[in-house]
């Protein structure tokens, strides 16, 4: 940067306005101080009776006036507690990503809409770039709405001051803490982990608490500041605020000091208090981080006695900011006024260093319409000479070429225009050729993200079909013994199909048009049905079962088991070590769509022979259309049988009943982490898989409701029986 461009660096607090001017000297590789200003108002301007914007800017006309600004660049602080400010730490990831996630995490993380907001990121120390990817990156996160930004702007572009830079206060003590404290350099790479710093920015109201190494940084706001100490005086010692203030600001020098710091003594252990539970959650997160001492600034510091008991208490070094030790200029650095308020001046000395890019923070909350807006202008005369040298070399060029016009010759060149003619078709075939394989190249690109990427859908798509399996029913303890195939607890399905929806609520929409099949599904699905996009299975399946009882046959044996578990938040079969989520993975609106009890099935529980003996099939087999066996065993009591030995057959023949029926229910895929840790319905009833035909609670509004003898007809298709109310 040229030795003559200046910047100033202004922090309007609530006690006034401070500003420094600096000046970069490269050949000495030297920041000059060349000018600065205090300008105190004439209320703090949280006082109820202060009016804030009439304060600054007559705070700001008194600044112009003292000050002469043309050519010099301004660089403004905005309060660190009005902003968000979140420190991230990056998975590995391409580095040509870095802005991709960063803007993912900033919707994650800002409660607010990004177009409301001015933010901004910088890649801190401690990550390393290999191979293309940022690996072991932390990313710092700063944001503010944009009617504070405008707010914080308004007193400056209304005195016509153009602003180049708009900062955190946080963030300019952290340039005025690493070079000036700690002695960092711009482009500087650091060995190791440096030891941490501490920096206590005491203002009207709040401390600011920074902490960092150069490459990390930690920031939080104390809700303490030099008002407090005044407040107690004045309640202790029945003070106005303004002698409070005095007697505060000169307790050496009072009649009784001990009463002073008596007063003061509470506000000084919540301080130490507050600034201790700081440092003990940062060392609980960065456990191998040492702090090597605390560094104190603004006015508020000044307090007597606050560093000493500091020290004593925290067990650190502390020290004052009265000494800027990398600037360099008497002229202000030996001003009464400026030793007097040195201690204030680290913000606007850190705004300063930035805009002089000699800070390792790159980041701004500078309106980008503005920032726009100004490159634009500035470049604009560049624009024009470079428009203007075109237009000339444009007409030298028409003038050169006008005086060749009259040699141009078909008859000399049109040869030759016929073989650039035969080279554009052979480009334009190669051209359309390359295309189509591009076309192709970008599609397979495609469907190979598809196959790595979205692994937890996939994930997910396994724990629905192991929800499904693990709610058929089955057969456990002597239950496994038994032969007979109308006695076992088995479903078997024959084909699952899923059908995606932008919306499955259209889906529900559609099935409440079918009474019977909408009033299949338990009360709390029926009031309340799914929302967003999602997937609806269709399940086509089968069953012998013909028990003694309602619940065990026909689809009273369905719903009292397989629809009774699918309904379920989740469940386990015995066996299982854990129970497998249902309900809790999105799984919900089960209904009956179809059931067709057929008749005269054949069944041949020893096998279906010939005469020769030659077997057709395995043992237990079906006659007739049947597609598999299904069981094996003797004869089975309570079903009609023969032992005839038509057309050359050999072994017994049942005639048995089967249910076709089909089931669906919606899927809504539902991640890890919004999961419900509980069931938010009232629990159903379970099913004792000893005795499945007695399930224990299963007549309840929240689970499914038990057949009382629904009608079953042996032929046609018929929708399920609504459950009990």
């Amino acid at each position: 940067m040229a030795d003559s461009q200046a910047v100033w660096g202004i922090d309007i607090g609530q006690a006034g306005l401070k500003a420094i001017r600096l000046r970069y000297a490269e050949a000495a590789d030297q920041v000059i101080a060349v000018a600065f200003d205090y300008i105190p108002h004439a209320k703090i301007l949280s006082q109820p009776d202060a009016v804030p914007d009439e304060l600054i800017q007559t705070a700001l006309s008194t600044f112009l006036s003292r000050n002469q600004l043309k050519g010099d660049l301004v660089a403004i602080s905005v309060p660190g507690q009005s902003a968000l400010t979140r420190f991230i730490q990056l998975p590995p990831v391409e580095s040509s990503k870095v802005d991709e996630i960063v803007r993912y995490e900033a919707k994650q993380q800002i409660p607010f809409a990004l177009e409301d907001v001015i933010w901004d990121y910088q890649t801190l120390g401690g990550g390393i770039e290999e191979s293309g990817y940022m690996l072991g990156a932390e990313v710092g996160l700063f944001a503010m709405k944009k009617e504070g930004i405008h707010s914080a702007m308004k007193p400056f572009l209304a005195n016509k001051m153009e602003v180049e830079l708009v900062q955190l206060a946080p963030l300019a003590l952290h340039n005025f803490l690493c070079f000036d404290q700690i002695g960092i350099r711009p482009g500087q790479i650091l060995d190791g982990e440096p030891d941490h710093m501490i920096v206590l920015d005491m203002g009207t109201d709040n401390t600011t608490l920074l902490v960092t190494n150069g490459n990390k940084i930690w920031v939080r706001n104390v809700p303490i500041g030099g008002n407090h100490f005044t407040r107690a005086l004045t309640k202790e010692m029945k003070l106005t605020f303004a002698k409070a203030e005095h007697l505060k600001c000169n307790a050496t020098k009072a009649p009784d000091p001990r009463a002073v710091f008596q007063a003061l003594r509470p506000v000084f252990n919540d301080y130490v208090a507050e600034i201790q539970r700081s440092i003990g959650y940062f060392s609980s997160v960065n456990r191998d981080s040492k702090i090597t001492k605390i560094v104190g600034a603004g006015n508020g510091f000044k307090l007597a006695g606050l560093q000493k008991f500091l020290q004593q208490n925290l067990q650190y070094e502390v020290e004052r900011a009265d000494s800027l030790q990398a600037l360099v200029g008497d002229t202000v650095l030996n001003a009464p006024l400026f030793q007097e308020n040195v201690l204030s001046f680290a913000v606007p000395y850190g705004l300063a260093l930035q805009a002089l890019k000699l800070s390792r923070i790159h980041t701004t909350l500078l309106p980008p319409e503005i920032a726009t807006a100004r490159k634009i202008r500035r470049k604009k005369p560049w624009a024009v000479a470079t428009a203007a040298t075109l237009l000339f070399g444009l007409s030298l060029s028409t003038a050169g070429y006008s005086n060749v016009a009259s040699s141009v010759s078909e008859k000399r060149f049109g040869e030759a225009e016929k073989k650039v003619d035969a080279l554009k078709a052979v480009e334009s075939n190669f051209k359309r050729d390359f295309d189509g394989e591009k076309t192709k190249n970008t599609k397979l690109k495609e469907d190979g993200v598809k196959l790595v990427t979205n692994l937890d859908t996939r994930e997910m798509w396994l724990e629905v079909y192991r929800a499904v399996s693990e709610c058929l029913p089955r057969d456990v303890g002597d239950q496994q013994d038994t032969e007979d195939i109308t006695q076992k607890n088995r479903i078997n399905i024959k084909s699952i199909t899923a059908k995606k929806y932008a919306d499955v609520s259209k889906w529900f929409d559609e099935t409440k048009t079918k009474e019977a099949v909408f009033n299949s599904m338990i009360k709390p699905d029926r009031e309340n049905g799914p929302k967003g996009a999602g997937y609806v299975f269709t399940l086509v399946a089968e069953h012998y079962r013909n028990g003694p009882d309602d619940n065990t046959q026909a689809m009273g044996f369905v719903q009292s088991t397989f629809l009774q578990n699918i309904n379920r938040f989740e469940f386990a079969q015995p066996g299982t070590p854990q129970p497998v989520p249902i309900r809790k993975i999105g799984l919900s609106h089960a209904c009956v769509t179809t059931y067709k009890k057929q008749g005269n099935i054949e069944y041949y529980p020893r096998g279906k022979k010939t005469v020769a003996g030659a077997t057709k099939g395995a043992p237990g087999g079906f006659g007739g259309a049947v597609r598999s066996p299904m069981g094996i065993g003797g004869p089975m009591p309570g079903v009609k049988g023969t032992d005839a030995k038509k057309d050359g057959e050999q072994s017994d023949k049942r005639i048995i009943s089967r249910l076709d029926f089909t089931i669906q229910f919606c899927w809504v895929p539902t991640p890890n982490d919004k999961r419900l840790a509980e069931d938010p319905l009232k629990p159903v009833g379970t099913i004792d898989p000893a005795n499945p035909s007695n399930p224990a609670g299963a007549a309840t509004d929240a689970g499914v409701a038990p057949t009382t003898g629904a009608a079953t007809p042996a032929t046609g298709a018929t929708v399920a029986p609504a459950p009990s109310k």
